[in-house]
């Protein structure tokens, strides 16, 4: 409206535009007068200046997938002291959302003929230190040139991906892959709770027998139950919604490869996840390995 004014001035006068435009004369001129004294200005606006950046920064940086309350969160840990409701509003005006999760896909196929290990979780997704439960699960992502699938390795304690593989197969490789990668990267840890559903990949004989070996017990859930299997579900869930569902389409298994290895680094090491006191997962592990130094001190 003050660029059109600014336009049409000369050749009207600004008092017949505000006329016809129903705004008062006196709020073009104090406009203008801000416009050349920005100093004037109330210390609202200021304050909106110097975060709109900082938030557009923890948006962009955080894979454009935070709502409110994470980009609040965030600058809280950057000790940036703001309202949530602030961050609302300057989003809003900024036209910036959280991703929103889309329905989840079912990847299990189950072998009624494969010995079934018992449920020894009973859907209560707790740990109270790493590498003692495991969850694990398969996800698939479409592209250009066929489905690719992704198998993925968490650590219930603090959500940690501790492994995880994607190929162009539902065969038992993707599932030891992924196993594979997470006994190396925790030091083949013993005694783990190994929970996953009931799909053949899991029950194979091949995978038992390296859970056996790697000394974990097995544990499955039920076919087709979110429930049973729920935080799996939850990190596959995030994973389609900030990186899948948001980035493609995909044109084959390299992209999605190299996309899911990027979300992976930045999920456990700057993600800020609510479950674990809006911190991310490898800060979250240092905590706890902090204070049992401390406490054997």
């Amino acid at each position: 409206m003050v660029e059109f004014i600014d336009r049409e001035r000369d050749a009207h006068g600004v008092e017949p535009i505000c006329e016809i435009l129903q705004v008062a004369p006196s709020t073009y001129y104090r406009h203008k007068r801000l416009q050349a004294n920005p100093e004037e200005r109330c210390t609202r606006v200021k304050r909106d200046e110097a975060l709109i950046p900082e938030i557009e920064r923890i948006y962009q940086e955080n894979y454009s997938v935070y709502g409110a309350r994470k980009v609040w969160k965030q600058l809280q840990r950057e000790s940036i002291t703001v309202a949530r409701c602030t961050v609302e509003r300057l989003m809003k005006v900024q036209g910036l959302q959280g991703i929103k999760r889309g329905r989840r896909c079912k990847t299990t196929i189950a072998d009624d003929l494969a010995a079934k290990p018992l449920d020894l979780v009973n859907r209560q997704f707790v740990a109270e230190k790493p590498n003692q439960l495991w969850v694990a699960d398969i996800t698939y992502v479409a592209t250009w040139s066929g489905f690719v699938y992704i198998a993925f390795v968490v650590d219930v304690f603090s959500r940690y991906i501790v492994g995880w593989r994607a190929l162009k197969s539902l065969q038992t490789d993707i599932v030891l892959d992924a196993l594979e990668q997470a006994l190396w990267a925790r030091g083949k840890p013993k005694g783990v709770t190994h929970h996953s559903d009931r799909g053949s990949q899991y029950l194979s004989i091949r995978y038992t027998e390296r859970l056996a070996e790697a000394g974990f017990k097995a544990s499955v859930g039920s076919v087709g139950d979110s429930y049973d299997n729920a935080l799996a579900e939850t990190i596959n869930g995030l994973y389609k919604a900030e990186v899948i569902h948001k980035d493609g389409p995909w044109r084959n298994l390299d992209d999605v490869e190299r996309a899911t290895l990027t979300w992976v680094d930045w999920f456990n090491n700057r993600r800020l996840l609510s479950s674990i006191g809006d911190i991310p997962p490898a800060e979250y592990e240092l905590l706890y390995y902090q204070r049992a130094e401390s406490a054997a001190a």
